[in-house]
Formats: structure tokens, C-alpha cells, sequence
């Protein structure tokens, strides 16, 4: 198919699975598997036929804990489908029996009618169960008395209007019905899911206090309106925790001094404004706090952002809108391992103490003072790894980049016209220890060759890859610089988009024909009309 030009669907991916499960070839199925995450059809389709049939082949392949990772993966895009494709697995993977030992047991099983899922032991049941969203959960009382008040038991109570209750009402006293009836001695997830219909804060309130008297350890609430009650504020069990509401309003904010939560370790939340008053109230009640997400909808204050957190190895700080003020993020975090920072640039950052950074991200579509860009940049100098997306921002001529002593990986997307082409010798040249260079999406202007082949080109550069390539005479000026040059480089990548065939074959033969400093170095073209590696 790939040497005629033909691309597989996801028709020709479930055949193949079949084909592999068919002969209990993991390994045909694991292929299978991987192809469809590089040609992110299993991520694109919103209806999980795909991931239901890789969750029946793995299954058959007696790989539970693949098709487990399968469904875990489909959260939200789950039909009955999946769930029976999962517990058919567990099922007969109970029960796979060696030939010669247990062929009798099972034939006498079936002789005497035996249910082989209802003699599953009750924890694995409740395991079982609890993979699934609730109301399907509980529709399995039906099956039988035996069944009658097995979903009791579960540990994770998942509700959402995905696969809907009919009428607001009922859907209010189904949920109220299953937290009055629940079992379970400790709730490990309790999440809302609700995109479409309005419940009201009271009820939301009410659910999360009886999650709190279940002993939650994961609470994922994302509804249309938020009311937080008092016992969440010091849950001595609660170690995730997400908050995100479509209506917000300061009054959902209003928890008690002191906030205690001795266990939380994640936090992801979302604010309407003024967070200084509000969320870092919050997350100084954090004191094992480990990874913390913070989007603000809406920043009008000039009030300073301390992020002292000694504990903190993950954040993400998101601005979505803010007026024209400037205010300062201080970051005081000495076990930082990831930081990303996205949205629009409107503070001033300052690195107190950043000395264990590995990975940023640095992804802004609105950057409200050039110089801010640079100050972070010389902040972040540090890390081993960056992405660095921004489509509006201008490096200032006058404010050189930083060094990048440390920095091994790099991807650099998008970019006006001074941070386009002519900024990526100034990137080379300051990052001596470079491995791995992604140059994404750049514009038409002109490649301007550095005037010395930067030292990463001659000892460290080793793989590089040309992303949603145009085909333009800046890219073969590049390519010819890249690879007349890198003398270490093994592998080089390019991608191209919106080319026609007689394009995309022209383009191929000119970096065929560039001369190369490594002999080593093999090129990868994939485009719209062929995959193929010129070596």
C-alpha cells in the first residue's frame, strides 16, 4: 500500500488487528497498535471503534494490561462496546487454563451452566466495574441477584452527561441515589463531567461533601456552576485535585483560614481573576504540593505571583486575557523539574530559584513587551530540554539570546520575521551542547548563513527534523547549510504539507543532490504523496 501511495484507514488498521488476534500474534497487534498512534488515528477519532478492537485483540492475545491502557486511554469516548470488549478480556483471561491441566474444570463448567463472570472473586468485579462511567456501572444490577448490588462496591464513581440520564431531576437523584447507597470504604476518583447541562451549585456542593465523608483520593470536578463546601478545604485524604467551572465567580473561593490539605500532591485549577486573592490561598494550604496547574482567565491586578513552593516539581501557568498592567511571577522553586508557560505575556518573570530545571515550554500567542521574552528565556537557560512556540513575537536585535549550556533538545515553532529564519544561527550558536534540533512552521523570509559553522554542528548535532516543510529556496538554503556542515548528524527528518506530487518529487531530488559532512546521516522525507528514506 505504502509503495503505491496509499495511506491505510482505520478500516485496514481493525483488519489487521483481527488478523494478528486471530493468530494470537502480540506482536503483529503491538505494530498495528503503533502505527495507529503515529498516524494519531486512535487520538483523531472521536468514536472508539478503533480502541475497542485493540482492546479485543490485546485481550485475545491474553495482554490485559495492554488493553487496559487501551481503555484507561478512551476516558470519555467509551460506549457499552468498550466496557463489554474489557470484562470479556478479564474474563477469559481469569480463565485461560493450561491445555492438559484444567480442559476438564472448564468443560464441566460449562456442562452446569456455571456463570464464569459471576464466580469472578468480588474485588476483581469491583475492579471491573469501576474502569466504567457509573451509570453503566450500575445497569449491571440487572443482570442478576448475584449482581443486584455488586457496583456498590466500586471505588471510582465517574458521572458526566457524555452518555446522558434523561431530565436534570432524574439525573440529580441518580447520583444522589448511588452516593447514598455507595459502599466502598474509600472512593479512589470522584469526577463530574458536565459540558452540556446546568446543575446547580448546591447539588454539586453536596456530591463533593459526601465524596469527602467517602474518603476521596482524586476529585475531577468540571461543571457549568461551582460551589465548594467547607469540608473540601481540609480533606486529610484528597492527593489530586481538579477544579474547573464554566461560570466563576470570587465566591467560590471563599474557604476558610487555614486551608489544610496534608496529602495533595496535584492541583489544576482554573480562576476567573485576581488569583493572588484567591487560588494562592489554596495552594499555600498545599505542603506536599508536587504538580500545579494554574489558568487565569482574566489577570487586572498588579499584585506579585510568589510561587515559593519547596515541594513543586511541575507547573503550568496559563493567562488567557489581561488589561495592561504588568506584574511579576517570582518562581522560588528549587525541585522545579517542568515548567510551561502559555497564554499571553504579561508579567515579568523572576527566577529566585530554579536550579533543578530540566524541560520548558514556552508557547505564547501574545507577548505584551519583547523584552519579557527575553528575560525568561534567560531564566529558563538552564533546562535540557525546550519548546519554544510563540506567532506574534519579535526578539529584540538589541537583547542577544542567553546561553544554553545545558540544552540538548530544542523545538522551535512558528515566529514573525525577525524570529523566523534569521533567528535560528543566534539558537545554534548558544546552545554548544545541542543533540536535537525541531524547526517547525517557520516563515518565507530569507536564510542568512552564520559566518562560523556553530560548535554543536561539529561535535554533538546528531538528529534533526524540518516540520510542515514548504519546499521554499530558504529551505533548501538551510538544508544545504544543515547538512554540509553537521558533521556528527545521523538522522534528518522533513516533513512536508500542501505540496503536489511533481513538487514534493522536485523537493526530494534537490536534498538529494546536497552534499553531506556526515556519512552517517540518513534523510527521512515524509510528505502527502510518498514516504521514503534517501541515504
Amino acid at each position: 500500500m505504502f509503495k503505491q501511495g496509499v495511506e491505510p484507514d482505520s478500516i485496514t488498521i481493525i483488519t489487521a488487528l483481527q488478523l494478528g488476534a486471530n493468530a494470537r500474534q502480540v506482536g503483529m497487534v503491538k505494530q498495528t497498535h503503533a502505527f495507529s498512534l503515529r498516524s494519531r488515528m486512535l487520538l483523531v477519532n472521536r468514536e472508539p471503534t478503533l480502541g475497542n478492537a485493540l482492546i479485543d485483540a490485546y485481550a485475545r492475545c491474553e495482554k490485559m494490561e495492554y488493553a487496559l491502557k487501551i481503555f484507561e486511554s478512551l476516558s470519555g469516548r467509551t460506549n457499552i462496546v468498550t466496557c463489554n470488549s474489557l470484562i470479556s478480556g478479564y474474563v477469559n483471561s481469569e480463565f485461560s487454563i493450561d491445555q492438559e491441566v484444567n480442559e476438564a474444570k472448564m468443560m464441566s463448567s460449562i456442562n452446569e451452566n456455571v456463570d464464569r463472570l459471576s464466580s469472578l472473586p468480588e474485588e476483581v468485579v469491583s475492579d471491573i466495574l469501576s474502569l466504567m462511567p457509573t451509570k453503566f456501572a450500575v445497569r449491571t444490577s440487572i443482570l442478576s441477584k448475584r449482581w443486584r448490588y455488586s457496583w456498590t462496591l466500586i471505588h471510582n464513581l465517574d458521572f458526566d452527561d457524555i452518555h446522558p440520564v434523561y431530565g436534570l431531576d432524574c439525573f440529580s437523584k441518580f447520583v444522589d441515589r448511588v452516593l447514598d447507597l455507595c459502599e466502598t470504604s474509600e472512593v479512589k476518583l470522584f469526577r463530574l463531567f458536565f459540558l452540556e447541562i446546568w446543575v446547580q451549585r448546591s447539588s454539586v456542593s453536596r456530591w463533593i461533601n459526601e465524596a469527602v465523608r467517602l474518603n476521596v483520593s482524586e476529585l475531577d470536578i468540571q461543571v457549568k456552576l461551582l460551589e465548594l463546601p467547607i469540608s473540601l478545604f481540609t480533606c486529610k485524604t484528597l492527593t489530586k485535585l481538579r477544579l474547573k467551572c464554566d461560570v466563576c465567580d470570587m465566591d467560590i473561593w471563599n474557604c476558610p483560614s487555614p486551608v489544610n490539605l496534608p496529602c495533595l500532591k496535584t492541583l489544576d485549577i482554573v480562576v476567573s481573576r485576581e488569583p493572588s486573592g484567591s487560588a494562592f490561598k489554596l495552594i499555600r494550604g498545599c505542603p506536599v504540593l508536587e504538580s500545579l496547574s494554574l489558568l487565569v482567565m482574566w489577570r487586572n491586578d498588579e499584585e506579585e505571583y510568589n510561587f515559593s513552593i519547596p515541594t513543586l516539581k511541575r507547573l503550568k501557568l496559563t493567562t488567557w486575557k489581561c488589561v495592561s498592567v504588568i506584574n511579576k511571577v517570582v518562581l522560588n522553586v528549587p525541585n522545579l523539574e517542568y515548567l510551561f508557560v502559555d497564554g499571553v505575556l504579561c508579567s515579568l518573570f523572576v527566577m529566585e530559584d530554579l536550579s533543578s530545571l530540566v524541560e520548558a515550554t514556552v508557547s505564547y500567542f501574545e507577548v505584551r513587551f519583547s523584552d519579557m521574552l527575553v528575560e525568561l528565556l534567560n531564566g529558563i537557560s538552564g533546562a535540557k530540554s525546550i519548546s519554544w512556540s510563540s506567532s506574534t513575537t519579535d526578539v529584540p536585535s538589541d537583547s542577544p539570546l542567553p546561553k544554553f549550556p545545558n540544552l540538548k533538545h530544542l523545538e522551535y515553532k512558528g515566529g514573525s520575521f525577525r524570529s523566523g529564519w534569521p533567528l535560528i544561527p543566534q539558537i545554534l550558536e548558544t546552545s554548544s551542547e545541542l543533540e536535537h534540533l525541531c524547526i517547525e512552521e517557520l516563515d518565507e523570509s530569507c536564510w542568512i548563513e552564520p559566518r562560523s559553522v556553530p560548535t554543536c554542528m561539529l561535535t554533538n548535532l546528531k538528529t534533526m527534523e524540518l516540520a510542515k516543510c514548504k519546499g521554499k529556496k530558504c529551505d533548501i538554503q538551510f538544508m544545504e547549510f544543515m547538512l554540509g556542515n553537521a558533521e556528527v548528524l545521523k538522522t534528518v527528518t522533513i516533513t512536508c504539507e500542501r505540496l503536489r506530487l511533481e513538487e514534493e518529487m522536485r523537493f526530494c531530488a534537490q536534498l538529494l543532490k546536497l552534499p553531506r559532512a556526515s556519512r552517517y546521516c540518513e534523510i527521512h522525507f515524509v510528505g502527502n504523496w510518498s514516504h521514503s528514506a534517501i541515504t
